[in-house]
């Protein structure tokens, strides 16, 4: 309070009036925001640090599992510790809402989220991040690939011969390709198990195949693949906390045991995860983010390795749904083009349980006068053209590169026992133009392609050329 006097000039007499003014109060303030924190699954500590201009207090009724340094203090700086001690073992996420009230009026709240335990943390020898080898950000590291090709139906599969051999990469280099994409499971080669523990045979002969790729100076990409679906078909709510837990332990391990590599190695999250509106966007995000987090969580050069993620472009794409990463410049994106289906990947018509006609005609002058029913009405050049400009606005002009990390159809010959085009010349022209215009379009965006390759174009015994056609089109697509 402040005293105030006034001078009063009154029948020749001065008067001298004092009184008070009421000192304005500062405006009610408490800086701690809105917000969320989570606890490791087998327990720990977050600290709060905050100031109030009034005393505060936090209602206390049925915490249980959390515990709190401090439930009320004196306006000014406070600091709070939420501590955890137990492993939640309830198989998962436990949630706490804890309610902040202060005498100013004010009030915040502050969720506390501990996942679920299920499997062992993997993490066991994280190391100083290293930036050795690893100078190139994503967009760099994609523009050095120039054409690849998979080695599908083989590390992703159990059973399937042959393995990949070091003259096979060789091969490959040798034929035109500088990358190569390695579809990995996980899951089907003993990663089913309590612990989700991936066996080191199966780890030391995926890394084989790594460095092979390594030593032919050639770009590779390993993923964890369909892998029995454990992943790409449980896009949902309800699976959430069980997927994220296989996918955090899963990439601590292969990222541990691949990181010694530079930046000729990257690594994919999935490969096709489905997801078809926001709420299973958000989810597939975080599993999405549980895999950068578990990589770069092991440190040294995983620290800056380009990651590559997956989905429907129409949900996942900056701006929308999208993983976050503390390492600035190194995601890139991954789609698929299998389009028009009918004719890229089709093998029965609807009477044979399909999904429409089998199409054997594509593109300008390609279609048939015979047998129109099987000439495309869709996807072919402006739609192909519209659909790569979609990716080019969507994800590189924002500064994510992409990968067109599988491509490839069908070519039909007279040795087929079924779908026999009657104009074979059309059709295998069609087959020729569909590769040759894809790979190019893809190349015009600054996308990298990778063609879909199972051992139909490629002899892995004979280190052969079995289709000469399929791969002189994408050769030509490149140029």
């Amino acid at each position: 309070m402040s005293i105030k006097s006034t001078l009063i000039i009154a029948g020749g007499l001065i008067i001298l009036s004092l009184f008070a003014c009421k000192k304005q109060s500062a405006p009610a303030s408490l800086d701690l925001v809105n917000q969320t924190d989570t606890i490791a699954s087998t327990g720990g500590t977050k600290t709060l640090s905050f100031n109030s201009n009034g005393a505060w207090r936090i209602d206390t009724t049925g915490y249980g599992w959390v515990k709190l340094s401090a439930v009320s203090g004196d306006a000014g700086d406070a600091t709070i510790d939420i501590s955890v001690s137990d492993t939640n073992k309830t198989g998962a996420t436990r949630t706490k809402l804890i309610y902040m009230n202060a005498s100013n009026g004010l009030a915040r709240r502050i969720n506390v989220f501990q996942p679920g335990y299920i499997f062992p943390s993997y993490n066991t020898s994280p190391v100083a991040a290293d930036a050795s080898g690893m100078s190139s950000t994503a967009a760099q590291l994609i523009a050095k690939l120039k054409l690849g090709v998979n080695i599908g139906n083989t590390l992703e599969l159990n059973g399937i011969e042959p393995y990949p051999t070091a003259s096979y990469i060789s091969f490959l280099k040798q034929t035109g390709f500088n990358s190569v994409r390695i579809p990995c499971g996980w899951y089907l080669h003993g990663g089913n198990n309590p612990t989700a523990k991936i066996p080191q045979a199966w780890m030391d002969s995926v890394k084989q195949v790594i460095q092979w790729c390594v030593n032919n100076d050639m770009y590779v990409f390993v993923n964890i693949h369909w892998d029995g679906g454990w992943l790409e078909n449980n896009v949902s709510l309800a699976r959430t906390d069980s997927v994220n837990a296989r996918q955090k332990a899963y990439w601590e391990q292969i990222a541990t045991a691949f990181r010694g590599f530079d930046e000729h190695l990257m690594f994919a999250s999935a490969n096709e995860p489905g997801c078809t509106d926001d709420a299973t966007a958000k989810v597939l995000v975080s599993y999405h983010q549980t895999f950068i987090d578990a990589v770069r969580s092991t440190g040294g050069r995983n620290a800056y390795r380009t990651l590559i993620i997956q989905g429907p472009d129409e949900f996942i794409q900056p701006g929308r749904y999208f993983p976050y990463d503390l390492t600035p410049d190194r995601l890139a994106f991954e789609f698929h083009n299998y389009s028009p289906t009918s004719f890229a990947i089709l093998n029965a018509d609807p009477s044979e349980g399909g999904w429409g006609n089998i199409l054997y005609y594509w593109g300008a002058g390609n279609h048939s006068t015979i047998e129109p029913i099987r000439n495309c009405t869709g996807g072919e050049e402006a739609d192909q053209l519209a659909y790569y400009e979609k990716i080019k606005e969507n994800f590189i002009d924002k500064g994510i590169p992409c990968v067109m990390g599988e491509y490839s159809a069908n070519r039909r010959s007279a040795a087929d026992k079924l779908h026999v085009p009657k104009e074979l010349d059309k059709h295998n022209n069609s087959v020729d133009a569909w590769y040759t215009f894809l790979t190019k379009q893809c190349l015009a965006i600054g996308a990298k392609p990778f063609m879909w390759e199972t051992g139909g174009a490629l002899d892995r015994n004979n280190n052969a050329v079995l289709d000469q056609r399929t791969i002189n089109a994408v050769l030509a697509g490149g140029k």
